[in-house]
């Protein structure tokens, strides 16, 4: 099993980190590599079960698995159902933790996943800083304004 894991800190409140990355539909509205999203079987965004539709500003598309969702803990928890970066059981969680120490928000995406053995390197290079590390840095220029 593969595993991949980032973190940063985000110049704002948990709560206003969350507000943003909440709503599993939303990730054209924070990352800078999705197109466009839709939930089907119009469930809702923030519904657990839910599967979200999405097309990469590359042309790829992945269907993805709500499995988990907490606004206490300020986490969430879902798997790749198809994709076309050559992954199996993929789970993944993005969790939101307090810096006391100025307010912001200590944000943690961290995955699981089965993989070629050729594949392990660049997979863990292209979701680590392709997909977690650039979704961090948009949130960390959107909070920075």
């Amino acid at each position: 099993m593969t595993k991949v894991y980032v973190s940063s800190v985000i110049p704002a409140p948990p709560a206003e980190v969350w507000a943003v990355v909440r709503d599993f539909n939303a990730l054209p509205n924070w990352t800078p590599f999705v197109a466009e999203s839709r939930i089907e079987q119009h469930m809702r965004g923030d519904q657990v079960g839910c599967i979200r539709n999405f097309v990469l500003k590359d042309g790829g598309r992945i269907r993805e698995r709500l499995l988990a969702l907490s606004d206490y803990d300020l986490s969430c928890t879902y798997a790749i159902l198809e994709s076309p970066m050559g992954v199996e059981n993929y789970v993944a969680t993005l969790s939101l933790t307090p810096v006391t120490d100025g307010n912001r928000t200590f944000a943690a995406w961290q995955a699981e996943f089965d993989c070629a053995e050729e594949r392990e390197a660049d997979l863990r290079r292209s979701i680590g800083e392709g997909v977690f590390q650039a979704a961090f840095n948009a949130l960390k220029q959107r909070f920075s304004r």
